[in-house]
């Protein structure tokens, strides 16, 4: 993995495919459901990515009464080429919101949350304590569910990544988005090789006992081999599980669509991903970070890792993982409400 140095590169507008292939095709929503979790989120006055973002899947996975909390709020400190959501000022963290995205997952009944947020590089910790918060607010109302969290790198500061890990989710998420050669112009103040380190860190604060996961774009003008090196980069991380899609440019202020892959060179990719020892991939036009998250289960690989090192013969199910209790306070907090 080499070095990416130099001034801040530009990529030319004009390379923009304005004319959407016709395998690009979204859903609009014809399910009750669909309806029922908007009102919900409304109704409790949370954000989620699927619409800060423009997610395509939104329509799909909220009539599967599904979601992805987006917390810390819906401003971000960074402006990402590729990334829909507004670059502002943030506000200040509302303190009841762990217990709001809790409450959330339990009127949906939700076996499985994501947890996501902007980069809030304003705050020293980058935002971990709200993680660690919501995660403990979750358990304590939903015990059982399996949290993933979705983060930012936080300035690669150890002590705050501790304490997102120190929450104990299933499943870490941490996005290399691009190719190495193009991550200074498609990822704001990010680093690869940071996003590499910020993976194998957490998965190594917790002595390997949570699935790694990360995802890329595809479209912005990466070459296949460099699509190849960045999966075995991830691999050399401790990386488990991949997500590969189109990037979807969502305004013309943002980074231009260099190619549309066709469905068939994703699934040549998730066979190749899966030659080279990912356990699971998603990989299609459409497919995002937490596209069908509970389908994967990846959290059954680490049951499965620690029943083979203790040459366990009993069936262990994710409830066996072991999970620290919520403090005391966030416990109170969540029975009185």
């Amino acid at each position: 993995m080499s070095g990416c140095h130099g001034p801040r590169m530009r990529m030319d507008p004009g390379l923009h495919q304005d004319r959407k292939p016709s395998w690009i095709k979204v859903r609009l929503p014809n399910d009750p459901v669909f309806w029922s979790t908007k009102s919900l989120i409304t109704d409790l006055n949370l954000v989620t990515v699927c619409e800060e973002a423009q997610c395509p899947n939104r329509w799909e996975c909220w009539g599967q009464g599904t979601a992805t909390f987006m917390i810390a709020g819906e401003k971000c400190t960074r402006a990402c080429g590729f990334c829909a959501v507004k670059t502002a000022k943030p506000d200040a963290l509302e303190d009841d919101e762990p217990h709001r995205v809790a409450e959330a997952t339990r009127r949906m009944k939700l076996n499985h949350v994501v947890i996501t947020a902007v980069a809030r590089d304003d705050l020293s910790d980058g935002g971990a304590e709200h993680f660690q918060r919501t995660i403990e607010a979750v358990r304590a109302l939903n015990p059982g569910i399996i949290i993933e969290v979705l983060v930012p790198d936080f300035n690669d500061r150890d002590w705050a990544l501790r304490m997102v890990m120190d929450a104990r989710p299933h499943i870490f998420n941490h996005n290399l988005e691009t190719v190495e050669r193009l991550t200074p112009l498609v990822r704001s103040r990010a680093k690869y090789a940071r996003s590499l380190t910020v993976l194998r860190k957490a998965k190594e604060m917790v002595d390997g006992k949570v699935a790694s996961k990360s995802g890329m774009m595809l479209g912005l003008g990466e070459r296949r081999g460099e699509v190849l090196q960045a999966m075995d980069d991830l691999l050399d991380h401790g990386v488990t599980v991949l997500t590969l899609g189109q990037y979807l440019r969502p305004t013309v202020k943002h980074l231009p669509v260099v190619r549309y892959l066709h469905p068939d060179e994703f699934a040549e990719l998730k066979e190749a991903a899966l030659a080279k020892g990912f356990r699971h991939v998603a990989s299609g036009p459409l497919v995002r970070s937490s596209y069908h998250a509970a389908d994967f289960r990846p959290e059954l690989d680490i049951l499965d890792d620690i029943d083979k090192s203790a040459g366990a013969v009993t069936d262990l199910q994710p409830e066996d993982l072991p999970i620290p209790a919520a403090r005391e306070e966030i416990l109170r907090a969540s029975v009185g409400r």
